[in-house]
């Protein structure tokens, strides 16, 4: 049985891991904990053989006076954490980074690979970044650590702008076609892709993503059509989305190019075991 400390108490991916793994019965031993006190520096990591650290500061802000937190929380705790796990003999650290240490989301078409270099645009990203950097050199044969960088994350009560859109799903009667590619990771393929890692005791980096791209006009309709609304897809709005798509962060967030070259994705086995529809499905029942 793999004990798995997941820090984070309350985030969705610790929670949503937590569940999925319920499933295996006696597979897994798992206990959660909140790193917002000094209180997690008295627990004993070593009766762990797995730490999943996803305790963080998850969403986007430009605030500047939140720039410091952001370090904190994001850096800071991160490498403070996994020194303890690995003082403590805890065999493997993961990491939830994020695709968005390679920047925003763009008008044109993004694909990135594995030869593409991490550009953050804002100090969310460059805070995950700095934190993947101080991990890594803690690396070794006894202490495996491997990072996730995922790209948007969502499902069954989920935060970020998938609920945005599916809120407008329910209720326009039309919506923008854009032709844009996203790359988009469903929580039970997350989850599945999580416990093959702890499975295989791996170590590196990873990029983990749905099997599909996701236009975002596709999804939009097809979560009108779960709920049984009509929804009209037109290009009317396209020249001006264009156009204030180079002048506004919001539009390139629900309607910009950003993905994974699919090769990044591939794994032994196989972790992408919901595809598109099945996950609105779930996300929207």
């Amino acid at each position: 049985m793999k004990k798995i400390l997941i820090t984070g108490k309350n985030s969705y991916v610790g929670k949503s891991l937590m569940s999925w793994l319920d499933n295996y019965h006696d597979g897994y031993s798992i206990d959660l904990i909140s790193l917002r006190d000094d209180s997690w520096k008295e627990k004993d990591f070593s009766v762990y053989d797995v730490v999943f650290h996803v305790a963080g500061i998850a969403h986007v802000s430009s605030d500047p006076k939140m720039e410091g937190l952001y370090y904190k929380v994001n850096r800071d705790l991160t490498i403070e954490t996994a020194k303890k796990a690995k003082a403590e003999d805890v065999k493997q650290f993961i990491f939830m980074s994020s695709i968005i240490v390679y920047g925003d989301s763009s008008s044109e078409k993004r694909v990135i690979d594995k030869n593409t270099t991490p550009t953050p645009s804002n100090f969310y990203g460059n805070s995950k970044l700095q934190a993947e950097e101080g991990i890594k050199s803690l690396d070794s044969e006894s202490f495996k650590v491997a990072i996730i960088r995922p790209p948007m994350i969502y499902g069954k009560n989920s935060k970020g702008n998938y609920p945005k859109l599916a809120k407008a799903a329910k209720i326009l009667p039309l919506f923008p076609d854009i032709d844009n590619k996203r790359s988009m990771l469903h929580i039970d393929n997350l989850s599945e892709f999580i416990r093959l890692l702890i499975d295989h005791e791996e170590r590196g980096l990873f990029f983990p993503q749905n099997r599909e791209y996701v236009r975002t006009s596709e999804m939009v309709k097809i979560i009108a059509e779960y709920h049984g609304k009509d929804i009209t897809l037109t290009k009317m709005f396209n020249p001006i989305l264009n156009l204030l798509g180079l002048k506004l962060d919001i539009i390139n967030k629900v309607f910009g190019n950003l993905v994974y070259e699919r090769s990044m994705s591939i794994y032994k086995e196989n972790y992408q075991i919901r595809d598109l529809q099945k996950t609105i499905e779930l996300t929207e029942k």
